[in-house]
């Protein structure tokens, strides 16, 4: 297991793919993003591209480790630890209804940095007690990609599970932008988890910039 909060300064950047890519795809587009997210000082790339077959989801796994594994970010792979470990990707990212994170450590090494989606302080703490590194909690605020969950579950629900599971990380996700991603921080997250957020951003250091250098508002 990893003590994030030791390894990777807070407030965490957690970049995830748009999920769009298809068995076509060169993958110059996703290459390009994340070697400007590396570049850019993001904490965190997810993988997130289900479409993919796994032969392709591989080759696309492979090219992005060789970027980061000169850098200091990780690299997590969407729900499959055998092409993360495989490609030398650190670590994988459980979905709700992924095998549970000790299953994962015990069959591909307790050195993989696990990642866990949950929606509810049920989900998440029963996450960190299974092994996980930490959880991504949401979505916070209302977002299109996670109406499948129902309501946003807002800041106050996301400072509840803060306070209950630290010191371990949570990470908040879902319609995170520029202009609330501080009431996030303020809540307790460790760290900012998001999609349009980051891949379409006109200026990525300074989105990165702006959430890892955010102060706290004075009481």
């Amino acid at each position: 297991m990893h003590d994030l909060s030791s390894e990777i300064p807070t407030p965490i950047t957690y970049l995830i793919t748009s999920g769009e890519l298809s068995a076509q795809d060169d993958f110059a587009r996703t290459i390009d993003l994340i070697r400007r997210a590396v570049e850019s000082g993001v904490s965190l790339i997810q993988i997130r591209e289900k479409n993919l077959p796994a032969r392709r989801l591989y080759e696309l796994s492979c090219r992005a480790a060789e970027i980061t594994n000169r850098s200091a970010t990780r690299l997590l792979i969407n729900d499959r630890a055998d092409i993360a470990r495989a490609a030398g990707a650190d670590g994988v990212h459980l979905t709700s209804h992924s095998l549970k994170a000790d299953v994962i450590r015990q069959a591909f090494g307790p050195d993989l940095l696990i990642g866990v989606s949950t929606h509810s302080l049920v989900e998440a703490g029963e996450a960190r007690d299974a092994g996980a590194d930490f959880v991504v909690f949401g979505p916070i605020f209302e977002t299109p990609s996670k109406s499948i969950y129902g309501s946003p579950l807002g800041v106050e629900c996301l400072r509840e599970v803060v306070q209950a599971l630290r010191p371990f990380p949570v990470i908040a996700l879902g319609g995170i932008t520029l202009d609330n991603f501080a009431q996030a921080l303020e809540a307790g997250a460790s760290g900012i988890a998001a999609i349009r957020l980051f891949t379409a951003a006109k200026d990525l250091p300074a989105v990165i910039e702006s959430i890892t250098h955010h102060k706290p508002a004075r009481p």
